[in-house]
């Protein structure tokens, strides 16, 4: 009788969310205007777009999602479900170029373990290896995946997106132990309704690696306090991991004190079901854990203290003032890239958090706190705290009583995402730019030669360095390049001291690009330019004399100052 009192009839639910799901997208297409994202923003992914294409496949979306929402297989294998469906939806984006030039960086420091060696990479990090602000683990197992598997861009997206549905697992167990499988089956599989991470998940960054190492920290740490044991080490383990990371989860990690006061006070608590530990074994595992965590970061800390300390001044002289210049709308990240449902059920756990006094919220409502409070509107420094959202999206999914509408509610918001993210914002993204040098790679692959040589134009209307572009060419292509860094052309500091592209211009040439000889010509030579029409300065016309034009890679989506121009020359018969 309560049901009926409060809540729709099922059928009158179903149509109420179909109507919703549809005004949704039409909402969100009639004000793309406000979509203020810097990769993926609305008003350029559907710029041009037929959208009443995908509004109809929108309509297939529902039909889908109303078919799906008849069934509890999901459900019953939770994390079967979740692997599979993130994993083969994650690779759908796999054709995705790589779009962000910190891929460069990130290119460059695994290669250098990949030709060097591991002593040679944890010797040089931060010498000569340039690190800007970059945390060595995620680098170092791109580099061993390069070491072991090959310098294969395939190896690194098989990786990432794996990472990326262990996401959605450790998500559903969090929530599973906190409350109960629904809860944290919906916080896993809700991953799936933001569209901004399957444009994340493929590329060669440290963003989706370090959103699953916070995620694990938080799941390990709760395991330890829960069960004690060989977990106290793991804890310890999953921490230093995420530490390693990037200098983002330094904070984010604050959540584990939230999580140990929790299970503290719930401790004093003889009625609570869960945790089901007392409060001197909380204490002792909580104070091990954090001696044992503080010794194996620490160790680290000490070895590369003058690399670090110089990395934490960067951050705060020039990266925090500079959150506020590069920000993004919080209305650009939750109500496009994060589907509106998601934030609509996120706000609506709030009430119900509080009005059933629920401690445990706390612990996934302190992250999403941290953003708001602190202001971090970027949408990929937001991206590790997803995890904990959905969970929050799931705790006030949980109100809804009737499990089919349920299910519909969330599969309605997945498949929105999936088509927006498909059909939308992979055509963009293919279109851009940066799909130059992937595509030229795939040429340079396919002709015959061992080797190439490459020149980069000088920055003209544009504050990037071209020679960030060489790793991500060399990334997309097995050939040998050859590569030779001319400084002559640097802008001045105070042109670039603000500018969030200011790392590529301390790009230095790794030695491994360096020509074994002078007398033996390269059989292909690529030249890289910001534009189409860009001139060709004398001394490098005089190294292409000789060659042909063999390949030409214009494309520009025409959002962006870096527009990387490919031109492959190769030797005439």
């Amino acid at each position: 009788m309560e049901d009926a009192r409060h809540f729709p009839r099922k059928n009158d639910s179903i149509l109420i969310i179909v109507l919703l799901t549809l005004l949704t997208f039409l909402t969100q297409y009639v004000f793309r205007y406000v979509d203020d994202n810097t990769l993926t923003s609305w008003q350029w992914t559907f710029s041009g777009l037929d959208a009443s294409r995908i509004f109809f496949l929108l309509l297939a979306g529902i039909t889908a999602s109303y078919l799906l929402s008849r069934y509890s297989f999901p459900e019953k294998n939770p994390v079967i479900f979740l692997f599979l469906a993130s994993f083969v939806f994650g690779a759908l984006y796999w054709q995705e170029p790589e779009v962000i030039l910190d891929t460069s960086r990130y290119f460059t420091q695994a290669k250098h373990l990949e030709t060097y060696g591991i002593g040679y990479f944890w010797a040089e990090w931060g010498k000569d290896i340039n690190v800007w602000t970059d945390l060595p683990l995620v680098p170092f197992l791109y580099g061993l995946i390069f070491k072991f598997f090959g310098e294969s861009r395939l190896y690194i997206q098989i990786f990432t997106t794996f990472l990326f549905s262990m996401t959605a697992i450790f998500t559903y167990l969090i929530g599973q132990m906190l409350w109960d499988s629904d809860t944290g089956f919906y916080g896993g599989i809700l991953l799936l309704a933001i569209p901004f991470l399957f444009t994340q998940a493929p590329l060669m960054l440290v963003d989706v690696p370090t959103m699953f190492f916070l995620t694990f920290a938080i799941f390990a740490f709760i395991m330890a306090l829960s069960k004690g044991g060989s977990w106290i080490v793991i804890s310890s383990l999953a921490i230093f991991l995420a530490v390693f990371s990037k200098y983002s989860t330094w904070l984010m990690l604050s959540v584990l004190v939230v999580v140990l006061l929790v299970y503290l006070i719930q401790s004093y608590k003889p009625e609570t079901q869960k945790p089901k530990i007392g409060t001197r074994s909380c204490l002792y595992r909580g104070a091990l854990i954090a001696l044992l965590s503080a010794l194996v970061t620490g160790i680290i800390i000490i070895y590369k203290l003058d690399v670090i300390s110089g990395q934490l001044s960067l951050l705060n002289e020039y990266q925090k003032p500079g959150l506020r210049r590069w920000g993004e709308s919080f209305i650009s990240t939750f109500l496009f890239q994060v589907h509106p449902f998601v934030t609509t059920a996120a706000l609506c756990s709030v009430y119900a958090a509080i009005k059933k006094r629920d401690l445990k919220y706390l612990i996934i409502l302190w992250l999403v706190l941290l953003i708001f409070v602190l202001q971090i509107t970027r949408a990929r420094y937001i991206l590790i705290t997803f995890p904990m959202f959905t969970l929050m999206a799931s705790y006030g999914l949980q109100m809804i009583t009737n499990r089919e509408v349920k299910r519909f509610i969330v599969f309605c918001a997945i498949f929105s995402s999936l088509i927006v993210a498909g059909f939308s914002y992979l055509p963009f993204l293919k279109n851009m730019s940066p799909a130059n040098l992937k595509n030229a790679g795939a040429f340079l692959s396919a002709i015959n030669t061992d080797s190439v040589k490459v020149y980069t134009l000088p920055a003209k209307e544009t504050l990037v360095n071209p020679a960030i572009a060489v790793p991500v060419l060399d990334l997309f292509t097995d050939k040998a390049v050859h590569y030779e860094y001319d400084r002559g052309h640097l802008p001045l500091f105070n042109d670039i001291k603000e500018s969030s592209v200011r790392f590529t211009w301390e790009f230095t040439n790794p030695l491994y690009y360096a020509s074994n000889s002078n007398t033996v010509r390269d059989k292909a030579v690529v030249v890289i330019s910001n534009s189409s029409d860009d001139k060709i300065p004398e001394n490098i016309e005089k190294g292409i004399e000789g060659y042909k034009i063999t390949g030409k890679f214009m494309s520009s989506a025409g959002n962006f100052l870096y527009n990387p121009m490919v031109t492959v020359y190769q030797l005439r018969d």
